[in-house]
């Protein structure tokens, strides 16, 4: 790391502040306060794991407000030298950006830009200008719970989930973005659609999205002969 990322890091570091509790006899799950100490937290985990300075692990999971450690030797001496740990926001070049091509003709684009308070067009400029982060993935594999959009543009669930979301749909819920890997019921307000593989068994790794990842969503359009142009 260079001297001027050392200086950057410090100046926007943090003491943690966080609750480890022991799961079993070699796992803890750390507590966090919110959504910006547990990225914070499980960037410092990462950045520790390749500068190998972290103890062994088998598993880092983490999710909206805490991270899961499992697979540790020692937990009660690694819950212990947390304390001294200092914890700096994600920085985007410390990991890969994914660009996501989404046509915008989700059937909520409407909805979501009346909750927004601006036309559809602007819903697709501030999305697209957004810079996201994969904070945790779960409901299913591939699916990724994207942070970026800020809370003045969260939106609630709809009121009645659909029985049949489509593969590929890009929709929106509280804070989060999110794509659906697969066709299945759900409830997020749908304003686009990406041809993208979310999720393919066969590949390695299965999942185009992984807690850490960096995305970016472009605007493109059907070019009414199932393709699509920029």
């Amino acid at each position: 790391m260079s001297a001027t990322a050392r200086m950057r890091r410090s100046a926007t570091a943090r003491a943690y502040r966080g609750t480890a509790l022991p799961v079993g006899d070699r796992a803890l799950l750390v507590e966090l306060a919110g959504g910006e100490e547990t990225a914070a937290f499980h960037a410092e985990l990462l950045r520790r794991r390749a500068a190998g300075t972290l103890p062994a692990v088998r598993e880092i999971v983490p999710a909206a407000r805490t991270v899961l450690l499992d697979g540790l030797d020692d937990p009660a001496g690694f819950a212990a030298g947390l304390r001294t740990w200092e914890l700096s926001p994600p920085d985007s070049r410390e990991s890969d950006t994914v660009t996501l091509p989404v046509r915008y003709d989700g059937p909520d684009l409407a909805e979501v830009a009346a909750l927004w308070g601006v036309s559809e067009q602007e819903v697709v400029r501030i999305h697209t200008a957004a810079e996201f982060r994969v904070a945790f993935c779960g409901f299913a594999p591939g699916f990724g719970y994207l942070t970026g959009l800020g809370e003045r543009y969260a939106v609630p669930r709809r009121a009645t989930p659909r029985t049949a979301v489509p593969a590929g749909s890009v929709g929106l819920a509280g804070p989060y973005t999110g794509v659906y890997p697969r066709s299945s019921p759900g409830g997020w307000q749908l304003i686009g659609t990406t041809d993208s593989v979310l999720w393919d068994a066969t590949r390695e790794p299965a999942a185009l999205l992984s807690p850490g990842t960096r995305v970016r969503f472009a605007a493109v359009e059907d070019d009414g002969h199932g393709g699509k142009s920029p």
